[in-house]
């Protein structure tokens, strides 16, 4: 069974930077895509970013140059770089990972394994 752990969460103060990381586990592939996705109470979640195997993005538009999705294969780890925080940024942030390889999913539904969220923070 695939797992996905979450670290990096916290508060910080707009216009502040964190940096978010996901380990996966369980799995011996090295094709799979990973993303970020993030939730806030009353709002559907939505995807942030996801990278693929061969490191080709995908960002949402609300990102708008200030977050970076990275990873490395050697520890199947994602990280999300986030720079120029806003207080609308503030959510819980999700990894997720799909089944399938060789792919760049960009929606929810074609994601199947899913980290326990870690909550960001941004105060004004």
């Amino acid at each position: 069974q695939v797992q996905l752990v979450e670290s990096g969460g916290g508060l910080v103060q707009a216009g502040g930077s964190l940096r978010l990381s996901c380990a996966a586990s369980g799995r011996t592939g090295r094709g799979y895509a990973m993303g970020w996705f993030r939730q806030t109470p009353g709002k559907e979640r939505e995807i942030v970013a996801s990278i693929s195997w061969n490191d080709s993005t995908y960002y949402a538009t609300f990102v708008q140059g200030r977050f970076t999705i990275s990873r490395d294969n050697a520890k199947d780890t994602v990280y999300l770089q986030m720079n120029s925080l806003k207080p609308d940024d503030t959510a819980v942030y999700y990894c997720a990972t799909p089944d399938r390889e060789w792919t760049l999913p960009t929606i929810g539904t074609m994601f199947k394994y899913w980290g326990q969220g870690t909550q960001v923070t941004v105060s004004s």
